[in-house]
């Protein structure tokens, strides 16, 4: 096994603070990884303050991870020593479902392994995530990370980049459609860049004045303030898709008269409870309402070369491991532009 610092969670109520872990030994299908950044998503803090009751602690959080290779076992063909790879939010599927054969590990009906806070036979009895020094990973999970794509920038494209992508992607978003990207922040600074690059017209649905000039600069056409009923008025049946990034339950229904005939709302913030849904525009526009997760391996690889291809990161500030308790606090007051990314080499 191997010892590497982290930083965990050791209660619901405690900070989190240096720690060490093992790692398993590189088996035949292994990679190991040091770790150099790691992105801070909103998860993160739920399940290090346990929100969502199923902590399993010591807990060492991070989904968004990027680093370089630094040893293969003897069946991990794919990847070379000093590679520069990539690490989202699981690190194991059954593989032989009908999900995972059509490379949707992500709805994998026998549950994927989370790459923290989940069940495991690595030593700990739970996988830990990110905010260490070093993570082994079945190669089948590794990611490449694009030739020229900043590191620090690439990484919370594993969780905010393929969560707003595997949408945008699913609905085929092109040129000539209308897209909406309701709510900026982590994930929605990445719905518009995403949308921008796949050539719609993409417009920024926000209560604050305030996100509009910053929308633009990144890449949306225009900005629809959602508290503005005569505007939202204006824009009915306008759209043919919108994705949904406000984090939190919310009244969906004053979104739904934007869509066209057949167009389609997506949720990908709020997970939960939202109250009563209107069937009224459903049924007199066919319009859809639809949810999303993350996307499987080979949809994230995509993700990531498009982001290549493209020159798309993700707005971002880096901090230090020994400031991540107030980038926390810092986050839930969402004080952040976009994504807070951790310097793992911060950790001694």
């Amino acid at each position: 096994m191997l010892s590497t610092p982290s930083y965990a969670a050791h209660s619901s109520q405690s900070p989190l603070v240096r720690h060490l872990i093992s790692r398993r030994n590189v088996g035949p299908n292994d990679v190991q990884i040091a770790i150099e950044f790691c992105g801070v998503c909103h998860t993160d803090i739920h399940h290090s303050r346990n929100d969502w009751g199923r902590a399993n602690y010591p807990m060492v959080p991070g989904h968004e991870i990027v680093g370089k290779v630094t040893a293969l076992g003897a069946n991990a063909s794919h990847l070379k020593i000093g590679q520069q790879v990539a690490v989202g939010c699981f690190v194991n599927a059954c593989r032989t479902c009908s999900s995972c054969q059509s490379d949707m590990e992500q709805y994998c009906l026998n549950g994927f392994t989370a790459t923290y806070n989940s069940p495991s036979k690595d030593p700990g009895g739970f996988t830990y995530g990110g905010y260490s020094k070093s993570i082994v990973v079945n190669e089948h999970f590794v990611l490449k990370i694009p030739e020229g794509l900043d590191p620090a920038g690439a990484a919370p494209l594993l969780c905010a980049g393929i969560t707003t992508y595997s949408p945008l992607k699913h609905w085929g978003v092109k040129p000539g459609m209308t897209v909406g990207v309701i709510g900026l922040g982590g994930l929605g600074h990445m719905g518009v860049k995403l949308s921008h690059a796949m050539g719609a017209k993409t417009v920024m649905i926000t209560t604050s004045t305030g996100k509009a000039a910053d929308a633009k600069r990144l890449g949306a056409d225009a900005v629809l303030i959602s508290s503005d009923a005569a505007a939202m008025q204006a824009m009915s049946n306008q759209f043919d898709f919108l994705l949904n990034t406000i984090p939190v339950a919310h009244d969906f229904n004053q979104y739904m008269p934007l869509l066209k005939v057949d167009g389609t709302m997506c949720i990908v913030g709020a997970i939960g409870a939202t109250g009563e849904l209107n069937s009224g525009p459903l049924v007199f526009g066919r319009r859809n309402v639809a949810g999303s997760l993350v996307g499987g391996i080979k949809e994230t690889q995509e993700m990531l070369d498009f982001c290549g291809k493209h020159k798309i990161t993700s707005d971002i500030e880096v901090i230090s491991i020994d400031e991540i308790n107030q980038a926390y606090e810092r986050m839930i007051k969402s004080d952040v532009k976009y994504r807070f990314v951790i310097d793992m080499g911060s950790l001694a």
